[in-house]
């Protein structure tokens, strides 16, 4: 089975000498130490709402119910005490805004693992539909007086021991807990990860190249990168700079460029310590680094939008890398040949072929509200000319609307109707330039409907934000991603691709070997070059992990 990075909460044959709160560790308690063996763990009645990472609890009696209800052995029943004692009986995988970080991470990667090993066996299809759905739902109100979210919650508990009793190989025995218990500031989180020795106790399973970056890997380089923040802000951070009115860049002369090489000085984007007026080649040069390690447009000038970035507090910095560092444990570590990787706050697709980057490419992903997955699949077939089965919730939340106003719509749109349901129709859009999926599309089968696709709309992808799409990945360079996938399959030559996709007729091909895709959200990480990276929070995801993790 391929190795993971995740939570040894439960596991007796895990020894451990600290504990990982809000995903890092710190000096375990001894009811901590007691959880990791299978005697029975103290109530910690320490921990309360005012502290606790979820906002909702548990009553111990219906746990008890559960326990007897699924008629758990004394072994699981034991485990699954210890795991809410621990706790104080908060909720671990619900809070009452919905899933935290953990419930999503720990479902794509118990969801993706299932699929080819014996846990295939636990699989509940009911159970599963129904967290798929909730995870789909945009907002989620969770009451701990409601019995389907408790039993939700205990089941992927349960499912959550067992995974982890099955997956007790090399990897997981460097690991510990990384649910959150409860709050903490930012800089104590960051002083108890920064404090631990390496030797013996590594959290994170290092390896020669980086150029790939998995999710042991990323753990560590982030882990850097908070070290050198964390410095940055014990000697007081870096001062705001502020805005001139003008548009700064090279040639120019001015006080302001003395503060912009200080910032930049300090954030290491820019060598040496020139500190003149004078925008010179080291700081055209600096500028540009600091823009693309920010997702901007590399060209040296500094405007008001980009100094506005350059103001974002060193604090702010250290709790993005923080919250992405508590995420990236859930992350499936995957080990095949060749892998497609989505950032989805990242707007880009990048393809691995043993390590190395073969390309990548600009993509679109989920406007808020229909926002795209995060989630692991295996990519299994391309369609070149797809038809464009429209979702239901577009035929009748845009389609049907523009039918009533035009008896022609579904006409001038190419659009033909499948089958007539008695509340609504199921609809097609044929293959042409009007189709939103363009030349090709290339199907990884989910719960969520998501897949890639080619777009007709090749302007959009200039856009520096590109949310916009109804959840799936829109590809700018998808021609170029076929005949890549298609490369060691000697009936489709290039000429073949280019000839079908002009055929204007819909056909199905079948990748002889599936290729990996992992749709991530990351808006802090360090890229194969070594540096740093932070993007905007377009879902809104860190901001709600965030409240969860830290005091105020």
């Amino acid at each position: 089975m391929k190795k993971i990075l995740l939570t040894a909460l439960v596991v007796s044959s895990l020894v451990a000498c600290e504990n990982i709160v809000g995903g890092v560790r710190t000096e375990r308690t001894d009811s901590a130490k007691a959880e990791m063996s299978l005697t029975p763990v103290q109530r910690d009645n320490s921990i309360t709402a005012a502290n606790a990472y979820s906002d909702i609890f548990l009553d111990s009696v219906l746990v008890d119910e559960f326990i007897k209800k699924q008629a758990l052995n004394d072994t699981m029943a034991l485990q699954l005490r210890n795991f809410y004692n621990a706790r104080n009986y908060q909720f671990a995988w619900l809070a009452s805004d919905g899933f935290t970080e953990q419930g999503r991470g720990f479902w794509n990667l118990y969801d993706y693992h299932s699929k080819d090993s014996a846990l295939k066996k636990f699989n509940d299809t009911l159970f599963n539909k129904k967290l798929d759905t909730l995870l789909e739902t945009d907002s989620l109100y969770i009451s701990a007086n409601d019995s389907n979210f408790v039993k939700t919650e205990l089941a992927l508990t349960q499912q959550f021991i067992q995974y982890i009793n099955d997956n007790n190989d090399s990897t997981s025995e460097h690991l510990q807990q990384f649910i959150p218990v409860r709050k903490t500031t930012v800089r104590q989180l960051a002083d108890s990860i920064l404090n631990i020795q390496d030797s013996g106790q590594s959290l994170t399973l290092h390896t020669d190249s980086i150029q790939i970056f998995t999710a042991n890997q990323q753990y560590s380089l982030l882990k850097d990168a908070l070290r050198k923040y964390d410095s940055i802000a014990d000697k007081g951070g870096w001062q705001p700079i502020l805005s001139t009115g003008n548009i700064l860049k090279k040639g120019v002369s001015a006080p302001a460029v003395t503060a912009l090489k200080k910032r930049l000085q300090l954030s290491g984007d820019m060598p040496g310590k020139d500190t003149s007026q004078t925008f010179n080649d080291s700081l055209d040069l600096a500028i540009k680094n600091f823009q693309q390690r920010h997702g901007q447009k590399p060209d040296g000038i500094v405007s008001d939008s980009l100094i506005s970035i350059m103001n974002v507090p060193v604090e702010e910095r250290i709790k993005q890398i923080l919250v992405n560092m508590n995420r990236i444990p859930w992350m499936p570590v995957l080990q095949q040949a060749r892998l497609i990787q989505v950032n989805v706050p990242d707007y880009m697709m990048h393809v691995y072929e043993d390590t190395e980057e073969v390309f990548n490419s600009k993509v679109i992903v989920g406007k808020e509200g229909t926002n795209t997955m995060m989630f692991t699949g295996n990519m299994n077939q391309i369609v070149f000319n797809p038809y464009w089965n429209i979702p239901a919730s577009i035929v009748q939340n845009e389609i049907m609307p523009a039918m009533k106003k035009d008896p022609n719509y579904l006409k001038k749109n190419n659009m033909e109707i499948v089958h007539q349901n008695d509340s609504l129709p199921v609809i097609r859009q044929l293959p042409g330039p009007q189709n939103p999926l363009g030349k090709v599309k290339f199907l990884f089968p989910n719960s969520y409907e998501i897949y890639f696709h080619d777009s007709p709309n090749k302007y959009l992808f200039d856009q520096r934000n590109r949310a916009f799409s109804h959840g799936c990945i829109r590809i700018a360079e998808a021609q170029k991603l076929a005949e890549y996938l298609l490369k060691n399959n000697p009936e489709w030559t290039v000429d073949k691709i280019q000839a079908t996709m002009k055929s204007g007729k819909e056909q199905a091909v079948s990748l002889k070997d599936q290729v990996p895709v992992s749709i991530t959200y990351l808006t802090a990480w360090v890229d194969p070059n070594g540096q740093v990276n932070f993007r905007n929070d377009i879902y809104g995801h860190d901001a709600r992990t965030a409240s969860k993790m830290f005091n105020g």
